[in-house]
């Protein structure tokens, strides 16, 4: 048996993680792209097999492989199905750093990539973005018109956020007080899209981590959590974003980091892997991690309400972003904080582990397979017959939106910290 390829020899040394794959299939049917496309090399088991290859040395770097990679939503539904606890994330998250550092893309491809990421990680353009959404909005009341755009830019006008401002003024205070004692001092993670197309769950966020007895620290300066760059395989992008967060909310003395995106807080608790190779970062990235909590996980964990709750007569659907839920692990605690709310019915979503298609920049670069996943989910959230749809992520909001107003339907969705912000201010959605 020879040594691995050149292009493949970074993976070498998570060889141990690929060997605990028995190969057993379990994967399968959890795996979106598997559902939709039925290839074995399009699953789990098969990338996995894949990446064996390359280290035995008897595959090399090529289109056809690296088509495999791209259809993986990273959604790690098949880390929760697995029996064997194979760890994919760290699998799929270096292969895909191999494919960026030693594969070279289509130009059209490069040229769309590079334009996503020097767009994304930065409000202060994504503010620049935000001033014509109101002419973008409106194109999407003519279908006709739409049709006649390339598929590409069809799919970024049928993504796009509703109009809102988009200014700094929106942005968190830097310090907000806890209502009554304090409890806990949190340094809250504001996002970049988040920060600008969802000021307003920023602000809920941080209305109900106060009146729940937190001090809430949201350091203007804070940037990138590299999430996206992470996904995507850019992991010297993500490194420098990671250094600068946990610089920025170290300075903050903080008991707690809290983030309200599934993506970004599933990148920030991995951050130990992330700088396993910087000697001088790994203790430092390792105890970062380790504060890092979903706002979910921190209102549920605080126990005893100390805000009171009004009655909201609801049907809600709770969605389970993947990275929430599957990277995780965190399914019960939003599902408790909204069934603790007088009124409140939880309705059951049929095939809830299911990806709705969003997974970082999938619905960007692959957004066929990505519409066909949301209109998958919409139509089993249609069944469930809800008032209103909750989740915990940025993209699965745009992802499910933009799904059924596709199918003509307008659903209300918003995200779970919205709900509580509402119970506890006795005001309506």
């Amino acid at each position: 048996m020879s040594g691995p390829t050149p292009s493949f020899a970074s993976l070498a040394r998570l060889e141990p993680l690929i060997d605990k794959c028995v190969h057993c299939g379990f994967c399968l049917p959890t795996c979106p792209s598997y559902i939709l496309l039925g290839q074995e090399m399009d699953s789990p088991r098969g990338r996995i097999y894949l990446m064996k290859a390359g280290v035995d040395g008897r595959r090399t770097m090529n289109g056809g492989l690296v088509n495999r990679f791209d259809t993986c939503l990273g959604c790690m539904a098949c880390e929760t199905a697995c029996p064997s606890g194979v760890r994919y994330a760290p699998l799929v998250e270096e292969t895909r750093a191999a494919i960026e550092h030693h594969h070279q893309r289509p130009l059209g491809e490069r040229l769309f990539r590079q334009a996503l990421f020097w767009l994304l990680p930065y409000p202060d353009r994504l503010r620049q973005l935000a001033k014509p959404l109101v002419l973008i909005n409106m194109l999407r009341r003519y279908p006709r018109l739409m049709w006649l755009l390339p598929l590409r830019l069809r799919n970024l006008i049928a993504l796009a956020p509703e109009a809102r401002r988009a200014d700094k003024a929106q942005e968190v205070p830097e310090l907000t007080p806890a209502a009554g004692a304090k409890r806990l001092r949190v340094g809250f993670v504001t996002g970049c899209v988040q920060r600008v197309f969802f000021a307003h769950v920023n602000a809920a966020t941080v209305r109900v981590l106060s009146a729940e007895g937190c001090e809430v620290a949201a350091p203007a300066q804070q940037g990138c959590c590299g999430a996206l760059a992470l996904h995507s395989g850019r992991d010297d992008d993500a490194r420098a974003f990671a250094r600068d967060l946990i610089r920025t909310l170290e300075d903050a003395d903080v008991d707690v980091v809290v983030v309200n995106a599934a993506g970004c807080g599933s990148s920030m608790k991995s951050y130990g892997d992330l700088f396993r190779s910087e000697p001088a970062w790994t203790e430092r990235a390792r105890n970062f991690a380790a504060k890092v909590r979903d706002v979910t996980e921190v209102l549920h964990d605080l126990g005893r309400q100390q805000a009171p709750r009004t009655r909201m007569d609801i049907r809600v659907a709770y969605h389970d972003a993947c990275h929430l839920g599957h990277a995780q692990g965190v399914r019960q605690q939003p599902r408790s904080l909204l069934t603790a709310i007088p009124g409140l019915t939880l309705v059951p979503v049929a095939e809830s582990d299911i990806c709705c298609g969003s997974a970082g920049i999938f619905n960007l670069v692959q957004p066929a397979m990505a519409a066909e996943l949301g209109q998958r989910k919409a139509a089993m959230i249609s069944d469930a017959q809800p008032d209103i749809i909750a989740t915990t992520n940025p993209g699965c909001m745009l992802q499910i939106g933009a799904a059924f107003r596709a199918e003509g339907q307008d659903r209300p969705i918003v995200h779970v910290v919205e709900i509580l912000d509402a119970s506890i201010r006795g005001v309506d959605l």
